[in-house]
């Protein structure tokens, strides 16, 4: 295992996966107009056009259900996981609107984070794009609402801001813009108040730290921001996923990482390193049992 280099893997936001952004618009507008039955054969022809137009996703699709897999996928198996996408984006809509009545959400929790909660206790969630994160927010409405604040990079996404704001005002105000080491004051607030604060910790943005472990088989850089939060602010970091389990079936995950993140000044890089493999280690045992969940559609492994 080694550092990665600043900006290591964040190539994802300069290249803009290609027509990532007009087909959540697109599914967008036809889930809101046609609803959810008129909408779903659609699907099958919006990603079998961007499985056909976007050779570079493909190529990271293959690789990644290569590992996954333990074999070479298959066009089908490509095929597969771009429709996943497609799907997962669709379901996003009513998960976000307040229109997820249909919708089962499952709950495991098998390290007592309900428990820490009900007792007024914070902690760190670290999330990736494997399922849907969507799951998370819809946990944080309604009459026994978890506590949730999502941490955003300010500048970052502001396409799924708007978006958030315009389908559901409850959910929109969930997100915390971090701007920098200022915003920690509010952070620790929200954790003493028994907030969970929920991170992405898959992917590298521009000028950011990031750490090379082991992940399905060969080095990739992860960000150490997460890990760094949850040892500066001493709350616990978990692990959280949404995981699809069939037409509107979702189970939210919830799996402790550490319950404390400590990282000495005498062997700092090592415990960084550890607790960063520790979450691809958990996010690549999800991914293979999940592989068509996978939503990273650009070269993760540095060549």
């Amino acid at each position: 295992m080694r550092s990665a280099a600043p900006g290591a893997g964040a190539g994802w936001l300069g290249q803009r996966e290609r027509g990532s952004a007009l087909l959540l618009r697109l599914v967008v507008w036809l889930a809101r107009r046609l609803g959810r039955p008129a909408t779903l054969p659609l699907l099958r022809l919006i990603s079998l056009y961007f499985w056909l137009t976007a050779p570079a996703a493909r190529r990271a699709s293959r690789d990644f259900l290569g590992r996954a897999l333990g074999r070479r996928a298959t066009a089908r198996e490509v095929r597969r996981h771009v429709h996943a996408f497609a799907l997962t984006i669709h379901d996003r809509v009513y998960l976000l609107s307040g229109g997820h009545a249909g919708f089962g959400v499952a709950v495991d929790d098998p390290d007592g984070l309900g428990e820490r909660l009900a007792g007024g206790q914070g902690c760190i969630l670290v999330g990736a794009h494997l399922g849907s994160f969507e799951v998370l927010r819809t946990l944080a409405v309604g009459e026994n609402a978890f506590r949730l604040k999502v941490l955003m990079r300010e500048g970052h996404n502001p396409m799924l801001t708007r978006l958030l704001a315009r389908l559901n005002p409850a959910v929109a105000a969930t997100v915390m813009t971090w701007r920098g080491p200022e915003d920690a004051l509010r952070l620790k607030e929200h954790l003493d108040g028994g907030h969970m604060i929920g991170m992405l910790g898959d992917r590298l943005v521009e000028g950011e730290r990031g750490v090379a472990v082991d992940f399905l088989g060969a080095p990739a850089p992860f960000p150490a921001g997460p890990v760094q939060l949850a040892a500066a602010l001493k709350a616990p970091l978990y692990l959280f996923l949404g995981l699809c389990e069939g037409d509107r079936r979702y189970r939210a995950r919830f799996e402790l990482l550490a319950e404390r993140v400590e990282l000495p000044r005498a062997g700092r890089e090592a415990a960084l390193r550890g607790y960063v493999a520790r979450y691809a280690e958990r996010l690549g045992a999800h991914a293979r049992a999940h592989p068509f969940e996978w939503f990273n559609f650009y070269p993760f492994w540095p060549p």
